[in-house]
């Protein structure tokens, strides 16, 4: 009979460890569900990997600074710059998933490093959520005054003439200018000398000087070159004309088939982060996006507004732009480091 008594004790001990664990589980689940409702009642963060004064952190400014006013709470962009943008996705990866701490990042952190780096301390498609993208940076090619390559069609017959006697300058071994000029010479079947640099200001010095005959950058940081009569501009990377010059040509319109890249700019958060704070921030983004101020100061950077739908649409981008660059990485033959 003790026996039987002591086996019920326990029992009934149980059942009500097990009652008050139900109903701190019911009462997290609470508390999560207004928080997620509340959301935000503090201010938010927005990582960027690059320093103050570049594309993306302007992009950053300006969207945070429209948000805000919507969401009603402060933004504050933190920048964390060096090793090509991955510093802070690392840093993001590893924030709570609430919605407070944001990432704003490009092509090259999220989707060639992966690519390039044996241990990148994120995966840019498993320790993500994506919010939306943002900003499209047509990419623009150019060639010095030296040679009389100003057009296309004349840059092509020299280099079919002359293998290997044209040289190309880059922002860096498997960056977007490296990659995207290394598409035009598999497509076009053309053979021309790589040489990199550590950044668009050398680079572009050395095409305007004529040590360089051509590059391919984005038309922000190429096209005031142009216009002030130093470089020759050819042709723009993406299939439609860009917004800042509708009067370059695409390389499509010069017989390029198929060719579409750029580089993009978008909106992340942590793995784990709540859907319905995702959307909140989702809608907020494309509020401000659609926002004809907002929009006016972000075409003047030289990018193209660009809205994702839902934030799966974009997921679906850059997982389609992440192989993309990947199979040019192959073809590169460039080793990960």
């Amino acid at each position: 009979e003790k026996l039987s008594w002591e086996i019920k004790v326990i029992k009934l001990k149980k059942s009500v460890s097990n009652a008050v664990l139900a109903i701190a589980l019911g009462l997290l689940g609470v508390q999560s569900a207004v928080a997620q409702v509340n959301f935000p009642d503090k201010p938010i963060s927005i990582h960027v990997g690059f320093p103050p004064g570049t594309s993306t952190d302007s992009i950053a400014r300006i969207l945070g600074e429209k948000m805000s006013k919507d969401l009603g709470q402060p933004i504050i962009v933190r920048n964390k710059p060096g090793v090509g943008g991955t510093l802070a996705p690392a840093e993001v990866a590893k924030t709570k998933p609430d919605g407070y701490t944001l990432l704003l990042s490009a092509t090259a952190p999220m989707n060639t490093a992966a690519h390039l780096f044996k241990n990148l301390p994120y995966d840019p498609l498993k320790d993500f959520v994506p919010i939306g993208q943002t900003s499209w940076l047509p990419m623009m090619l150019v060639t010095n005054k030296t040679k009389g390559l100003d057009t296309f069609e004349k840059f092509v017959d020299y280099a079919r003439a002359n293998p290997d006697k044209l040289t190309y300058a880059s922002i860096g071994n498997g960056t977007t200018s490296h990659l995207v000029m290394l598409m035009l010479l598999t497509k076009a079947n053309l053979k021309m000398v790589h040489v990199p640099y550590q950044g668009s200001s050398q680079s572009q010095a050395d095409v305007i000087g004529g040590n360089v005959d051509a590059t391919f950058d984005t038309m922000v940081t190429v096209h005031p070159h142009y216009k002030s009569g130093r470089l020759n501009a050819l042709a723009v990377s993406t299939s439609r004309r860009a917004e800042m010059d509708p009067a370059i040509p695409t390389l499509e319109e010069k017989g390029v088939k198929d060719f579409n890249l750029g580089a993009w700019i978008g909106m992340f958060a942590p793995k784990g982060t709540p859907q319905p704070v995702v959307d909140k921030i989702h809608a907020a983004l494309n509020r401000a996006l659609q926002d004809p101020e907002t929009s006016k100061k972000l075409v003047a950077l030289g990018s193209e507004v660009v809205m994702s739908p839902t934030p799966a649409d974009f997921g679906a981008f850059v997982k389609q732009n992440y192989d993309l660059w990947g199979e040019l990485v192959k073809i590169s033959g460039i080793e990960r480091q």
